[in-house]
């Protein structure tokens, strides 16, 4: 959905690419996301893996999470070029 939805979903699928922001920006956009999210959904991050050019060190996504009063949990391959972090609200792990 974009900007102007105003539901709740289960979950959002967030794709972030190097060149996209700093930190600060995706940490936005986790804040965006978490808003419309009900109890309990996630959020998966899906950047290019380390061997591609814009390729996001795993350590903006989790300072990000963090600044966004938001955890990461676990990573996973999602494709041969994306990997996927999962992020979930402090208060479920």
């Amino acid at each position: 959905e974009d900007e102007d939805y105003t539901n709740v979903a289960d979950g959002a699928l967030v794709w972030w690419r190097d060149d996209d922001g700093d930190g600060d920006d995706l940490a936005d956009l986790l804040m965006d996301a978490i808003g419309n999210l009900d109890d309990g959904g996630v959020i998966w991050v899906l950047t290019p893996k380390a061997s591609r050019g814009d390729h996001v060190d795993s350590r903006t996504i989790e300072q990000a999470a963090k600044t966004a009063g938001l955890n990461p949990t676990s990573t996973a391959v999602v494709g041969p070029e994306w990997a996927g972090t999962r992020i979930v609200s402090k208060a479920k792990r």
